[in-house]
């Protein structure tokens, strides 16, 4: 096994340096049939994924399924507008690590209360602000990252040489992923507030979602 791993981090940092979200300008103010948004959907987020070439960004099927699992209000006449676009990159971005119910939970108080409304903020306005937070947060995973790097190249120095590279590659996966682990953990206990915390009335009219189901 051989891995460069001073090429690898500057990969990893290089990556991060790309991300961008979509801006808010950049999603038509206009409505949009389901064609239309699956094109929108590719051209943007096509190069956040693992395996651009393979993997799905959404589907008809996906979109259909928001809608039936209260992700997602109903389009109007068949066409989505521009607050339908901002709730299915929100739930783009939550689908890879929080359930269909999670996610309904996260986004119920968001539809409830600012999608198609002319009242600021708007969904617009929510959409803006928490993306705003994106450079500096990206700025401080660098950091972090390096960090983390930088401490696993000093485990298993005892180790065989035949070992170091894997075990430190091994050190280093491990860090990371605790970090998201306990992240991850955090954010579904604030779900679960928000849970508690819905009245029984609109516990009673939300429909129930497997919390293992992934859309």
């Amino acid at each position: 096994m051989t891995i460069n791993q001073e090429d690898l981090l500057n990969s990893i940092i290089e990556s991060l340096g790309r991300i961008q979200h979509v801006d808010l300008d950049d999603i038509p103010n206009i409505d949009l049939y389901m064609d239309q948004v699956t094109t929108f959907m590719e051209k943007k987020l096509r190069s956040t994924t693992r395996n651009p070439k393979e993997d799905k960004i959404l589907t008809k099927t996906m979109i259909n399924n928001y809608a039936k699992n209260d992700l997602l209000p109903p389009p109007v006449k068949k066409k989505y507008s521009k607050d339908h676009m901002i709730l299915l990159i929100f739930i783009y971005y939550y689908k890879g690590i929080l359930s269909i119910g999670d996610i309904q939970t996260l986004l119920k108080p968001l539809t409830q209360k600012y999608f198609h409304t002319s009242v600021q903020p708007d969904l617009g306005s929510v959409y803006e602000e928490v993306f705003s937070l994106e450079k500096d947060e990206i700025d401080d995973l660098k950091e972090n990252i390096i960090r983390k790097f930088n401490i696993s190249h000093d485990t298993f120095k005892d180790a065989p040489e035949e070992d170091q590279e894997f075990l430190q590659l091994f050190s280093f996966i491990s860090m990371l992923s605790y970090d998201v682990y306990v992240k991850k953990l955090l954010i579904e206990k604030m779900i679960d507030a928000f849970r508690t915390a819905a009245s029984p009335a609109e516990k009673a009219g939300r429909p129930e979602a497997s919390p293992k189901t992934q859309p």
